[in-house]
């Protein structure tokens, strides 16, 4: 091994560290922020207000964080909006007031949406386009991890410190991930297009664009929907799951957490196996196939009526959606433009994050409506139809080019 390629590969780790501390400190702050608040306000309702901060960053944010991120440099805006997240963490603790708590976790949430975004242009602009597959699967399995230790982790620092003392781990968490990403390379930018002050008319010609990349690539908008139509739908699935297990199918809090447990255990070792036969696991493999076996463990969660049966639909549903999800996002990164990477991205994530919220609601009402147990099934049944239907289109002779893993570089927009 060269010199050079050593130097990528350690890059390439602390990239992937990075994003697998920030992750795992999301969680930390996760669980203990709601204990925070609970223990400010002694009011489920100002808990409760905790899970509207994020979607409602996202809508008022991404809409112009794209035209942002692809006028400035990615790494920076990583860095600092790490710093800035470990910042307020810090002084986070010292608040009384629920409002100005309220102002801090949105600014957080800002934050995250400017990282995410910048993370996501990052890899697709540096990573390359034959390595793409087996970076996402093990980002993929570094976010699984997170979940099964983050929670956990945040859970024992409450048994033997405070809240405080949880909140302010997490800001380390956050400065040694800006500590990891000082060393990856700067990567260029068209500095000359970006002007100090953004305008609603920049704004306005970068939603065209969008626009006209979505009305010129149909095939990739199409995908784009079809899955996070899927998505969406099992993120309202996941927000009935506690009412569903203890009360539809009486399963105890330990049973429902074991579920969970092993559910993020067979995500992280479905990552593991994508990561590791990426020669033999084609991406139109990864998203057919895999979005069909995801679809079918949702919809065996749906019809069980045992908790061994709940489990099997969980492992199933956990292990392929790395599969899925691993095919998806580099059949995603390889079909954008790198100059508009971050626009595209960040319109497509306001639209995914509006659409969650409505996802979520309308299945909550109709819950109310029905018996949950037909409305889960209902949307599981949804799942399966658009996975059926993405299977039809992902096959198609002429879709082919689409999942291309060559290293060719992809044609601007006219």
């Amino acid at each position: 091994m060269t010199r050079t390629e050593n130097k990528s590969r350690l890059e390439v780790g602390s990239l992937l560290t990075a994003l697998g501390i920030s992750s795992m400190g999301d969680f930390i702050y996760l669980v203990a922020i709601n204990v925070f608040v609970y223990r400010l306000t002694d009011s489920a309702i100002a808990v409760a207000g905790l899970w509207m901060i994020g979607p409602l960053a996202s809508v008022m944010t991404k809409f112009w964080i794209g035209s942002i991120v692809d006028r400035s440099s990615l790494k920076n805006i990583m860095v600092w909006t790490d710093v800035i997240r470990g910042g307020l963490l810090i002084v986070i603790p010292f608040m009384e007031s629920l409002w100005l708590l309220y102002g801090s976790l949105y600014l957080l949430a800002v934050a995250k949406s400017f990282f995410e975004v910048a993370s996501f242009s990052y890899i697709a602009k540096w990573i390359p386009t034959t390595k793409r597959k087996q970076f996402n699967a093990y980002r993929q399995a570094i976010t699984s991890g997170a979940f099964l230790i983050g929670p956990a982790l945040s859970g024992a620092l409450l048994l033997v410190t405070t809240t405080d003392v949880a909140i302010w781990m997490n800001s380390v968490s956050f400065f040694m991930s800006a500590l990891l990403l000082q060393r990856l390379p700067q990567l260029e930018w068209k500095r000359t297009t970006f002007t100090n002050r953004m305008t609603t008319q920049m704004i306005r010609t970068d939603w065209k664009e969008v626009w006209r990349f979505s009305q010129s690539n149909g095939f990739v908008f199409y995908m784009y929907m079809l899955f996070q139509g899927m998505m969406i739908l099992s993120f309202a699935m996941d927000a009935q799951e506690v009412v569903f297990t203890q009360e539809t199918l009486s399963l105890s809090e330990a049973q429902y957490g074991l579920l969970i447990s092993l559910t993020g255990l067979s995500a992280v070792v479905g990552s593991l196996v994508v990561a590791s036969a990426t020669r033999f696991l084609s991406i139109r493999w990864l998203i057919g196939v895999g979005s069909v076996l995801v679809a079918v463990g949702y919809m065996i969660y749906a019809l069980s009526h045992s908790f061994w049966m709940t489990l099997v639909g969980f492992l199933i549903l956990g292990f392929f959606n790395a599969f899925s999800g691993s095919g998806f996002i580099t059949f995603y990164q390889n079909n954008l433009p790198e100059e508009m990477t971050g626009r595209i991205a960040s319109v497509y994530g306001m639209v995914q994050s509006i659409l969650q919220v409505i996802g979520v609601l309308l299945l909550g009402l109709l819950s109310d409506i029905v018996e949950l147990r037909i409305t889960l099934l209902f949307a599981a049944s949804f799942i399966l139809l658009l996975s059926m239907i993405q299977f039809y289109f992902v096959f198609r002779s002429s879709s082919a080019t689409y999942y291309s893993e060559s290293d060719q570089p992809i044609k601007n927009i006219s």
